[in-house]
């Protein structure tokens, strides 16, 4: 009996703190705040209306739509919803147990398994996230050559398309042209020769997907179905985006020759932890780069301690166009401290708040509706106390596509439970 009471009760428990609050959606007005638009200036004492999901109204002389819930702001600033531009976020719940990630499939050219089919919309680490202020993820498959296509996601949503925020890219994981690390231990011939295997399968896939291309235009369009080919199809044409995963310096050069021999048209380079080496190059070839994580070592053992904090900033003082991700498998809500630690070391913090907001929307493309306070834009905000890039600053609301978030998840439910712990339970047999 008191073992069947222990499971009852553990079972309520469990049953009781696993659904989060619901949103509320609605017409809101919040009012007396310090407005930070990112593309317009900051308004000081302002109003920013949501309606319909959308930002109806920003300025100092705004008319609050009867019904709205107003909500005072006074002292507090408004800041588009953060957007870390690469991580693993809803494809893995933790990596101990198999059938808990989803982030990789069998295969080096897999361009067609998306990530979007493969998001968790439940993901724990989803609520922990957006009442960060993160509210936009680029979630990115792992894996071999072409391992799959990433997307872009609002951390809101019952079901992937719901979430989805308007963006995919093919990811090409690029052959690397030295060693891995201290543990490689392969002569200078044999790592030459794993490359030289890697590019030679590269160029024999794009060589495919050429030819793909033009029998397909040929035929009007009634080419035989090949998923691998079918999804490169929209990059070699300039319609979708190549997300090349490159860090060391004599790759991201071998990568920039590639891309600009082949004119691939739409290219980000994601990762460059030796960016700041080829700055200048990367500016020239106007190839925007999703650089991170910023929170990590230097890539070379004689390098300065601060390399990959001050690399964004170094690369976009040279003119390239930068968003920050945290390249995460959990701590996605750490992006403002990446954000930071770059300001700290060197980078504008202007340009770093647009890091996490709007370059990363112009680099996918989706800055009609995402990465700064516009009429018109959908209402992904945030509210907060002091600055975001601080670690001692309260985000105190969030909102996505206009849904008033609740400020809970599961280390708030932890934090309010442990806070307030009751004496162990006795119960009689």
């Amino acid at each position: 009996m008191r073992k069947l009471l222990t499971i009852f009760l553990t079972a309520f428990v469990v049953a009781a703190f696993a659904q989060n609050p619901k949103g509320k959606y609605g017409t809101f007005a919040l009012v007396n705040a310090t407005i930070h638009t990112v593309t317009k200036g900051v308004i000081e004492n302002g109003t920013v209306v949501i309606a319909n999901g959308k930002i109806a109204a920003v300025g100092t002389n705004v008319t609050i739509p009867g019904g709205a819930e107003v909500i005072d702001c006074k002292g507090q600033h408004v800041y588009p919803g953060m957007i870390d531009s690469g991580t693993q976020l809803g494809l893995i719940e933790f990596g101990q147990v198999a059938q808990a990630t989803d982030v990789s499939e069998i295969g080096d050219v897999i361009p067609q398994m998306k990530a979007l089919t493969a998001i968790n919309p439940s993901a724990v680490a989803i609520p922990v996230t957006r009442v960060s202020g993160v509210t936009t993820t680029l979630s990115v498959p792992e894996g071999d050559l072409f391992c799959g296509t990433a997307a872009l996601v609002n951390l809101h949503g019952y079901t992937p398309d719901q979430m989805f925020a308007g963006f995919e890219g093919v990811v090409l994981n690029w052959p690397r042209g030295g060693r891995r690390g201290f543990f490689d231990r392969r002569t200078d011939e044999e790592i030459k020769k794993a490359n030289d295997k890697s590019m030679s399968r590269l160029n024999e896939v794009w060589d495919r997907a050429t030819e793909y291309h033009k029998l397909d235009s040929a035929t009007g369009g009634k080419m035989q179905y090949y998923p691998e080919m079918q999804t490169l199809l929209p990059v070699v044409r300039g319609q979708k985006s190549l997300i090349v995963m490159v860090e060391a310096e004599v790759d991201i050069r071998a990568a920039l020759k590639w891309v600009q021999d082949r004119k691939i048209k739409k290219v980000i380079f994601s990762g460059v932890a030796e960016g700041w080496r080829v700055a200048s190059e990367l500016a020239k070839a106007n190839i925007p780069v999703l650089a991170g994580p910023v929170l990590s070592l230097p890539s070379r053992d004689y390098d300065r301690y601060d390399r990959a904090y001050s690399n964004p900033g170094l690369m976009a003082k040279a003119g390239v166009k930068v968003a920050l991700k945290t390249d995460e498998r959990s701590n996605y809500r750490n992006l403002p401290w990446h954000a930071g630690f770059a300001v700290a070391y060197g980078m504008d913090k202007a340009e770093a708040l647009k890091a996490i907001t709007i370059n990363a929307a112009e680099i996918f493309g989706v800055q009609d509706h995402l990465g700064s306070i516009e009429t018109g834009k959908q209402a992904t905000l945030f509210v907060c106390d002091g600055d975001p890039f601080e670690t001692k600053t309260n985000i105190t609301r969030v909102f996505i596509a206009g849904w008033s978030i609740p400020m809970v998840s599961k280390q708030t439910l932890l934090y309010d439970e442990y806070l307030k712990r009751e004496p162990g339970l006795t119960l009689e047999k």
